[in-house]
């Protein structure tokens, strides 16, 4: 097999455990024997509609099996998957089709308008909805084995992730990277075979698919898929499949801690929970505690496939706040600007090192060459370290807002409100909110003379943003906080209102 990629893992697995499940949805069971046939199958199909190495695969649905075989069928043939966000807006997903230049769009039914909508303008030749379409695709094609060359350095994600600038940036993930990063999870989590894995965090987001689905995966266990989250569904399929390994933002576990049928349901079964996106407030860490349950919390990026620091149980009382020290395979320091580490207690920025970094963003090489210094790469957070060397994440250098485990960068929104006729000036910072942990809000100055309605402001945004990163708030003001040099000062905004 000349194949050292993702690509070659459901025949490797296939080969080792043919009849052991790897995947639950719903009613439908997959097999690895049957992964490694549908995948293949799938491959052939694409190249049998033009694919060939190099090309960029898109998939847009909720998870769902179809999403990983389009993955791993895209990976045998050393073509590049590209996973698009459902919650996107039909502007923002034409944006990521037409910048990754794919000429494939794999679908689900659930999102046929969007595309429908958005066709014809980004370059896609072929469409395939997942279900009737599909599943004729994979009948009609071989089951012959594919035995194409695809090394460890080639490309075998891009994955999307906004930018400062307002334009998300396609994060270039190799196989290396992807295999690097599981190993990881392998060691400091400790998975085994006989995983159960409850994947309803969406696999278009670099932890649900590789802090989760993929290191399970390589190791031979299953994943349950769940379109979406619920705290009851979570509850009745942790019971029902014993589900041993989960993952979510603490937003997510902070609604399973209160549903009403918390405190007898039974959760024997659980022994990993990982949680991710912002740091686990302390009170939800003792309502877990109360039920023998302790997270494992960790910080990363898409840029480093993610993860890049990790906080074990054993630490997650007495170092809570921490995001933990580098992954076994990771180096991570945090330094001044001149790339001097920083004394313990002082701040700095998080720089990381390894080999599950990716090589850089998808035709920007002036981006790539700023987030790289002397082979670090650049996050822009800020950090400090104790005198244990655990690091602790203080703020974000991009200003960055984290909204129930969804990036958001007011950039982006900010260029839009700045095309409304009527207004002068505008920043979006991030407010705290109960239930996301903070919410973008948009700080406005009107045009001279005029009225501005704070719900029109609000309308105007509808339809060209994701729900979630339009802003809950707006609030008016006659002039932005700035320093001598005309740079804002965000950090007041966020003080003041």
């Amino acid at each position: 097999m000349r194949n050292e990629g993702v690509g070659s893992w459901p025949a490797r697995r296939a080969r080792k455990t043919p009849r052991r499940t790897a995947l639950i949805h719903h009613d439908t069971t997959v097999t690895y024997a049957e992964l490694y046939e549908r995948t293949t199958r799938l491959a052939h199909a694409l190249r049998a509609r033009g694919v060939r190495r190099g090309d960029r695969i898109a998939y847009l649905g909720p998870n769902h099996p179809s999403f990983l075989e389009t993955l791993f069928a895209a990976a045998t043939i050393g073509a590049v998957f590209v996973p698009l966000n459902t919650r996107l807006a039909g502007p923002e997903i034409a944006y990521q089709l037409a910048d990754a230049g794919a000429t494939v769009l794999v679908h689900g039914p659930s999102h046929r308008e969007l595309v429908e909508a958005v066709a014809g303008g980004v370059g896609v030749r072929t469409y395939v909805e997942v279900g009737a379409a599909y599943e004729d695709a994979l009948a009609g094609a071989s089951a012959e084995p594919i035995d194409e060359p695809v090394t460890a350095d080639d490309t075998c994600i891009i994955m999307y992730t906004s930018g400062t600038t307002g334009r998300p940036k396609g994060a270039m993930l190799t196989h290396a990277n992807l295999t690097w990063n599981a190993f990881n999870v392998l060691v400091d989590h400790d998975l085994i075979a006989d995983e159960r894995a409850l994947v309803s965090a969406p696999l278009f987001h670099t932890a649900g698919l590789n802090m989760l689905t993929l290191p399970v995966l390589l190791k031979g266990g299953t994943c349950v898929l769940v379109e979406a989250f619920g705290a009851g569904t979570t509850l009745d399929l942790i019971e029902r499949h014993r589900i041993t390994f989960m993952f979510g933002v603490p937003t997510m576990f902070d609604q399973v801690a209160r549903h009403p049928r918390w405190d007898g349901a039974d959760l024997s079964s659980l022994r990993i929970l990982t949680c991710g996106g912002s740091p686990v407030p302390t009170p939800l860490i003792a309502r877990y505690q109360e039920r023998g349950l302790t997270f494992l919390q960790g910080y990363g990026m898409t840029e480093t496939a993610p993860g890049a620091l990790f906080l074990d149980a054993e630490h997650a009382v007495s170092k809570a706040g921490s995001a933990g020290v580098p992954h076994f395979f990771t180096d991570v320091r945090v330094v001044r600007p001149d790339l001097t580490p920083v004394d313990v207690g002082e701040t700095g920025e998080i720089v990381v090192h390894g080999p599950h970094v990716m090589p850089g963003y998808w035709g920007l090489p002036e981006a790539t060459a700023a987030a790289f210094s002397d082979g670090w790469f650049r996050t822009g957070d800020a950090a400090r370290i104790d005198e244990d060397a655990y690091v602790y994440v203080v703020d974000r250098i991009k200003d960055m807002i984290i909204s129930g485990g969804e990036n958001i960068y007011p950039a982006e929104i900010e260029d839009l409100l700045l095309g409304h006729p009527d207004i002068a000036e505008c920043a979006v910072v991030g407010v705290p909110d109960d239930t996301w942990g903070e919410v973008p809000r948009a700080v406005v100055v009107p045009r001279a003379g005029v009225r501005l309605d704070p719900d029109e402001v609000l309308a105007s945004l509808a339809g060209r943003l994701a729900k979630y990163k339009i802003p809950k708030s707006v609030v008016l003001v006659d002039g932005l906080p700035r320093t001598a040099s005309g740079k804002l000062l965000k950090s007041q905004l966020r003080k003041t209102t």
